[in-house]
């Protein structure tokens, strides 16, 4: 089936033979792309509303899967499962998937693997799940239509990064190139932007972006 690159690059660094759940899944594209891997993953859908569940089923249905892929209605975490050693959240705020696991610790004490791509709010998501036993396995920077995105998975384990690090990544400073630079000139722009339209008394967070253009264009003229 016809994915979209975010998607599909998800769905390629999910590990043979992974149970995974994900999280929001919309119309279940990714977890229909999964199974075509054939790689023995088995996906469950899950999702908070109704509608895009429905969607997902016929989906499910249309490409014959029902016996491979399993439905879940629930809100964020509710539908885990013993089985499952991945997780997998895309297209949502940082913030938000940081609140989802929240609402359920025991989870991340319990699977290998997470697997992200936060619209926003990456540096906090990464340095949450680096908090409670996870390290940055791989990451992978895509570019869908107009939009880049950072997807991020995480590994059980422990390693320490520096604020360098977990600003722009550990593993997208080694890999760098072409789609590194245009991000980060994006991400430059927009702060030379909000720079100028902060108020006068906001002085901490003024200092907080100058200290993040300032490393931008330090790694930019690198």
């Amino acid at each position: 089936m016809r994915l979209n690159e975010r998607l599909k690059t998800i769905g390629n660094m999910v590990k043979a033979n992974a149970c995974c759940l994900d999280v929001g899944c919309d119309h279940a594209f990714l977890d229909i792309y999964l199974v075509e891997r054939n790689q023995n993953i088995r996906p469950i859908a899950s999702d908070v509303a109704q509608g895009p569940l429905f969607q997902a089923k016929e989906n499910i249905k249309k490409y014959h899967l029902e016996d491979k892929i399993e439905c879940r209605l629930g809100n964020g975490l509710d539908t885990y499962s013993e089985e499952v050693d991945t997780i997998i959240i895309s297209g949502m705020g940082g913030r938000n998937m940081i609140g989802i696991f929240k609402d359920h610790m025991e989870v991340l004490k319990k699977v290998d693997t997470v697997i992200l791509s936060p619209n926003n709010y990456q540096e906090d998501v990464k340095r949450f799940l680096t908090k409670h036993c996870f390290y940055i396995s791989n990451e992978e920077l895509v570019k869908d239509g107009k939009f880049i995105y950072q997807i991020i998975v995480f590994s059980r384990g422990r390693k320490k990064y520096s604020k360098r690090e977990y600003f722009f990544g550990p593993i997208l400073l080694e890999k760098k190139g072409k789609l590194f630079q245009e991000y980060y000139q994006r991400e430059l722009k927009s702060r030379e932007i909000l720079i100028q339209m902060l108020p006068k008394n906001y002085r901490v967070k003024k200092f907080l972006v100058t200290k993040e253009i300032q490393m931008i264009q330090e790694e930019l003229d690198s």
